[in-house]
């Protein structure tokens, strides 16, 4: 048995197939907190009239925030990081735009379920502002025959959990496939998470062949 044993070893190379990238990206506290003092007061405009939100509510803006002055600094940062992102994944072409952008606001107790952005290449999402429990996104494995087998686990690990889950905080900026799911935890703190989230694609898709499905 122990010399049979020595004829096999442990795999020698692991190699990763087919990977879900999260770009994350922290923006500096200066510029941070400047968009923050905009945007939250573009947003109380918005909302300005409308009854205040309860436990458990959320609400949702228009889809078109990249256009309003309030959003320039960080339309800037969301061209900028998306170029590297593009530059990273070798893209061969750098004629994009920006589909949608809208906020979300979510009352203490409120969450975000499980969804995805069709039809777009990328999405994205920026905290505007957050707490100690309304400071994570959760990831989903987009492989969905991964979960027809499910045995237990001595300890979960990135190679076999189907959850991924990434802090945040004010002023992080990700990146991330558009077809990934993700989804919100309920809120767990005692003031409203204010986050902008977008989409992009490129341009000759968006105009000609499909509009984004939200």
């Amino acid at each position: 048995m122990g010399k049979d044993s020595r004829r096999w070893s442990e795999a020698s190379e692991v190699i990763p197939m087919f990977p879900s990238l999260v770009w994350k990206t922290e923006i500096e506290s200066g510029l941070r907190d400047a968009m923050r003092v905009r945007i939250l007061e573009a947003l109380a405009d918005m909302r300005q009239g409308a009854a205040p939100l309860e436990v458990g509510q959320g609400w949702q803006s228009v889809q078109d925030l990249h256009q309003h002055e309030a959003m320039r600094e960080l339309v800037a940062c969301i061209n900028h990081c998306a170029a590297g992102v593009l530059r990273f994944l070798r893209i061969g072409t750098t004629d994009y735009e920006i589909t949608g952008c809208w906020a979300t606001v979510l009352a203490p107790g409120a969450s975000h379920k499980l969804h995805s952005h069709p039809n777009n290449f990328l999405s994205g999402v920026y905290y505007v502002r957050t707490g100690e429990g309304a400071d994570t996104i959760n990831f989903h494995d987009p492989r969905k025959q991964a979960s027809v087998i499910r045995p237990p686990v001595t300890e979960l690990t990135a190679e076999n959990t189907d959850q991924v889950v990434v802090r945040v905080r004010e002023g992080t900026l990700l990146l991330f496939p558009a077809y990934l799911e993700h989804s919100v935890d309920a809120n767990g703190s005692a003031d409203e998470r204010v986050s902008i989230s977008f989409n992009l694609m490129f341009s000759s898709f968006a105009q000609r062949l499909s509009k984004p499905l939200w």
